[in-house]
């Protein structure tokens, strides 16, 4: 029996949050012990750790279609990101916002109207087949966005989302 497309887009959103809160996700929350300096995990930005964010750590999965890989890339509040299958290749890259980045995302992290564009607080629900789906995990919970016409994307996680991906490997829209 084949599942209907709405089902399918839903399953697809219903994927990229199980992966979150499966333990997939990057980073402990506030006051959970993480790796030290010096060991192995303190060069991997997420290594060893749960799904629940803090603050100034976020978070961007993304998903192009039902069967596009999930792409994850994690930045951690001093601005080192690592990006997991950003290219759709299986490679993982690293890297570190340039310290105006840096600066400018915290600021817009410590943004209190995320909590207003939370997927829970808009209702959001994913509306198109194919499309890139992007969804940031921040402190206020996940934030999703689709590449669809038509889609207004919440205002202070679209400013999050571009500086992420202009300053990274991911994606803003489907190539």
């Amino acid at each position: 029996m084949a599942l209907p497309w709405s089902r399918l887009a839903s399953l697809s959103a219903a994927t990229l949050l199980a992966v979150v809160l499966s333990g997939c996700a990057p980073f402990g929350g506030e006051g959970e012990a993480g790796a030290q300096p010096g060991t192995p995990d303190a060069a991997v930005p997420g290594a060893g750790s749960a799904a629940k964010t803090g603050k100034n750590r976020v978070s961007l999965l993304q998903n192009e279609g039902t069967d596009g890989p999930l792409r994850t890339l994690n930045v951690e509040p001093d601005g080192r990101w690592e990006c997991i299958d950003c290219a759709g290749d299986g490679v993982t890259s690293t890297g570190v916002l340039s310290e105006e980045h840096r600066e400018r995302l915290q600021k817009l992290l410590a943004n209190p109207s995320l909590a207003n564009e939370t997927d829970e607080a808009r209702g959001y629900k994913v509306a198109c087949i194919g499309a890139l789906t992007s969804s940031l995990l921040t402190w206020a919970g996940l934030i999703t966005s689709q590449d669809c016409p038509g889609e207004e994307r919440p205002p202070a996680a679209e400013e999050i989302l571009f500086l992420l991906t202009q300053n990274t490997p991911a994606e803003l829209t489907s190539r």
